[in-house]
């Protein structure tokens, strides 16, 4: 039977899920995206060059590794082909790519409409990227939605196009927005339909198929679980859920297959977009975070709040998510800071909680307690394993460890796959 992984954000997004995904990916023979779309921006380095991914999962630079866009998703086939040409201006052409037939389709009406409501929100505004997602998915609730699937059956593809533009058109037209032609969008996605034909497939089926052989398969989540549509900091959140536990719908395959949750931990906190942020620094220290450690949005270019690393958050996504190891990232910004502060619980109208509450006015109200650490002077991000840390570095980790309860199994120290090392024989297997 084959081994399984996830690899899920345990942040507000932005964590590094990208490097990590791609260490793992390089020995996976399957790397399987579950949920969101391509408002995910993932950054992946090696061998001196730099790659940006949006929907397509990271194992796409492995030619021998089967990548999956699963039913979870909300796919814009629009970008998934500007992706793939990407991709083969850079070098890589091979593209081991499948598609869900019943994945959410991302249509040209949603991202106008996502503007639209975003405009209208006046000052509370979401921050969302205005790619479509949240209205994907709404249509997907609602049952108006179309499927990916949809574009191998050209006269069933027709008759759902002008069953959502009855709806979504009159809804256009109400926002100011100018209508559209059922007749434009049919032929613009049937020419998409011929390009991508041979990569639309029932991947519940391909994936269990794979379970019951041998090798590992990596399941990889987008954005981070304080951005979980029903566990984050609601209404500032994704439009799915990047926890673990969505992977057996979001992939289609039995729970059981879930065992080892390997959280990326930034080693300090960031978010991009609206919403309360407990930890947020707004000083100097933050403004050299933000630069040692490039905090600029992948997919929006929108600079990144930075903050101090949040345990409370750490704990409470842990628990969500089943998180067995932490993989801890970009370790390396924090040095040449002398006193570094870890955030171990909130004071909350004279009490001290360990969880961060439901609702954003609580959330709000909330004070960081802090832990102060020593920080270290040494440029780490050479060493290649845990004992060559300076040991300030260790206490560190040893501190988010002591916190949290989740062991520290991977280490990042620089953007490269060659700057990673494993402390855990548990993720050990699934590296080599």
């Amino acid at each position: 039977m084959s081994t399984t992984l996830v690899v899920v954000g345990s942040q507000w997004g932005d964590e590094g899920k990208g490097k990590i995904t791609d260490y793992f990916a390089s020995h996976a023979d399957m790397v399987v995206r579950y949920q969101g779309g391509n408002n995910a921006g993932h950054s992946v380095a090696f061998g001196g060059k730099k790659y940006s991914l949006q929907s397509i999962p990271s194992g796409i630079f492995n030619p021998q590794t089967i990548n999956v866009m699963g039913n979870g998703m909300v796919v814009n086939p629009v970008s998934v082909i500007a992706e793939l040409r990407k991709l083969s201006d850079q070098g890589i052409t091979e593209h081991n790519l499948y598609i869900s037939t019943r994945a959410a389709m991302v249509m040209p009406w949603h991202s106008a409409l996502d503007g639209a409501y975003e405009a209208n929100l006046g000052k509370a505004l979401i921050g969302t990227t205005k790619k479509g997602i949240g209205p994907c998915y709404a249509d997907k609730y609602s049952r108006i939605g179309m499927r990916i699937g949809d574009l191998l059956e050209p006269e069933y593809f027709r008759m759902r196009l002008e069953a959502a533009l009855a709806v979504k058109n009159p809804e256009m037209k109400m926002l100011g927005l100018p209508e559209m032609d059922a007749d434009e969008i049919y032929n613009q996605y049937m020419e998409i339909a011929e390009q991508l034909k041979d990569r639309i497939v029932d991947t519940s089926d391909l994936i269990n198929k794979h379970l019951q052989g041998e090798g590992n398969i990596l399941f990889e989540g987008a954005q981070g679980m304080m951005l979980c549509i029903d566990h984050g900091t609601y209404p500032y959140v994704t439009s799915s859920t990047p926890s673990a536990a969505s992977v057996p719908v979001g992939a289609g395959i039995a729970p059981q297959w879930i065992k080892t949750v390997a959280g990326v931990l930034k080693a300090y906190c960031t978010r991009v977009g609206e919403g309360p942020f407990p930890t947020e620094l707004h000083d100097e220290i933050g403004d050299g975070i933000r630069e040692r450690g490039h905090e600029y949005g992948t997919v929006t270019g929108r600079p990144r709040r930075v903050g101090w690393l949040d345990c409370c958050v750490a704990k409470y996504t842990s628990r969500l998510s089943g998180i067995t190891n932490w993989a801890v990232t970009l370790l390396d910004v924090l040095s040449g800071i002398d006193t570094l502060r870890i955030c171990y619980a909130y004071e909350l109208d004279g009490k001290v909680i360990e969880c961060p509450p439901s609702t954003i006015a609580a959330l709000e109200r909330c004070k960081p307690l802090y832990v102060e650490m020593p920080g270290w002077k040494e440029d780490i991000t050479a060493v290649r394993k845990y004992e060559d840390l300076p040991e300030n570095a260790r206490k560190y980790l040893e501190k988010v460890e002591e916190i949290t309860g989740v062991p520290v199994g991977l280490v990042s120290v620089g953007p490269d796959r060659e700057q990673t090392f494993i402390t855990s024989p548990e993720l050990k297997k699934f590296a080599k």
